[in-house]
């Protein structure tokens, strides 16, 4: 990996961190609060691509299992991982790298519609689907249960999707080579080796 891309993994892991500063905000129905840093997840994948954007969750996940305190609230360790929130921290990698595979595949014809669809399946469609498994077999509550109580998180979730394609697309069309350049940088590797 170059040490460019490096610096942006490490950035954006950075970058949620920095949401998590934001207190989280807490739902009488549900033991998962409300943070600020899905907004990061999607941001990651909409500017950094798939692999960059997973790799930049990758190593916060890795940072988080560490101890280190950079969930909202101030929350970090293994056993964060294996609670209620646990799913949908951990769908995190994988929302970030479908979101950036899509905006990649997207980037010629990217406009903000696109964009927006893109982040709703990967940043909310995604993390909520692991999130809810996740939670109802670790507070043993019905897929249904935790179906509802993830209903707080969507009015919340749409607007983070939109400012994310919103900042995603005018980073694109002034700076168009940012998503083509990780795919350029993958075909050169591939073609050198």
């Amino acid at each position: 990996m170059k040490t460019r891309n490096m610096m942006y993994v490490a950035m954006f892991a950075a970058v949620v961190g920095v949401l998590g500063l934001m207190p989280p905000i807490p739902l009488p129905f549900t033991p998962v609060p409300i943070t600020a840093q899905t907004l990061g997840v999607m941001l990651a994948g909409s500017l950094l691509g798939a692999k960059l954007g997973g790799g930049s969750m990758l190593l916060f996940l890795a940072l988080i299992a560490a101890g280190m305190p950079i969930l909202s609230g101030g929350r970090g360790g293994l056993g964060v991982l294996f609670g209620p929130s646990g799913g949908y921290i951990l769908s995190w990698p994988l929302a970030a790298f479908l979101i950036g595979f899509m905006m990649q595949k997207a980037q010629p014809t990217l406009n903000l519609a696109k964009a927006i669809i893109i982040n709703i399946v990967g940043g909310i469609f995604v993390i909520h689907v692991f999130g809810i498994i996740y939670l109802a077999f670790i507070t043993n509550i019905s897929l249904w249960a935790a179906a509802v109580s993830s209903l707080g998180f969507v009015p919340g979730d749409t607007v983070k999707a939109i400012v994310s394609a919103t900042i995603a697309v005018k980073i694109a069309k002034s700076h168009p080579s940012l998503l083509k350049g990780n795919n350029k940088e993958e075909q050169s590797a591939k073609k050198a080796g």
